[in-house]
């Protein structure tokens, strides 16, 4: 028992060491974990020939490493993934989708300048 109680406390105390400071990668088949791993999430729904998806691209990256150990951006290629684009009803991309504690919680569509993602983003590690 004492163990379980240590581990789940371990669990709780997000330190910068457990949050990657790059985007991870997700498929369909790891989005699920990906999302219920961390508290806060921004998930970046982009494809190869996006154009805006390229121009927001260095954001993301810039962002997760400023945010890393508060937030995990994950990137999601919705042309190789199309089972999680559906689920979460993306027709446009880029979309930004911000999950707290594995549920949606928000959403950016289209490519806006870094300073209005990251007020987005703030408002809800500021909650």
């Amino acid at each position: 028992m004492k163990l379980l109680q240590s581990s789940k406390k371990h669990d709780l105390n997000y330190g910068k060491d457990s949050f990657p400071s790059k985007p991870l990668l997700a498929t369909d088949d790891n989005f699920d974990t990906l999302i219920a791993k961390y508290p806060i999430v921004v998930v970046d729904f982009w494809a190869e020939w996006c154009l805006p998806c390229r121009v927001i691209a260095p954001v993301i990256e810039e962002l997760a490493e400023k945010y890393s150990g508060k937030i995990v951006f994950i990137k999601l290629n919705v042309d190789e993934n199309p089972i999680t684009a559906s689920r979460y009803n993306i027709t446009s991309i880029p979309t930004l989708m911000i999950f707290k504690n594995g549920k949606p919680i928000d959403v950016i569509v289209g490519a806006y300048p870094k300073k209005i993602i990251e007020e987005r983003i703030k408002r809800h590690i500021e909650k």
